[in-house]
């Protein structure tokens, strides 16, 4: 079974960039949608960014504009561009893979991001 782990949060300033990235243990075919999706406290996780086939299939309106989902097939990598970093954005971030015929990665622990005002 492939898992994912995420990398690359931090404490930032408002206005700030971070890039985060997620790598997966084995190969994941690229019909694989790969999601970054994001939970603050008292929040339900909810979903940023996918991408499949090399497109990207789901931007949500709080982050376009900002942030920018990709795919490093050489890395075997899914990596999240966070430019202009708002406050809202703190959270903690988590990748996760589906294939759309019943199998989903096991969800990790994520890497949290801070964005100070």
């Amino acid at each position: 079974q492939v898992q994912l782990v995420e990398s690359g949060g931090g404490l930032v300033q408002a206005g700030g960039s971070l890039r985060l990235s997620c790598a997966a243990s084995g190969v994941l075919a690229s019909w694989v949608t790969v999601g970054w999706y994001r939970q603050a406290p008292g929040h339900q996780r909810e979903l940023v960014a996918t991408i499949r086939n090399g497109r990207v299939t789901h931007l949500a309106d709080s982050v376009k504009g900002r942030f920018t989902i990709s795919r490093d097939n050489a890395k075997n990598t899914v990596d999240l561009q966070m430019n202009n970093l708002k406050p809202e954005d703190t959270a903690v971030y988590f990748c996760n893979a589906d294939d759309g015929r019943g199998w989903r990665s096991d969800w990790a622990q994520g890497t949290q991001v801070t964005v100070s005002s």
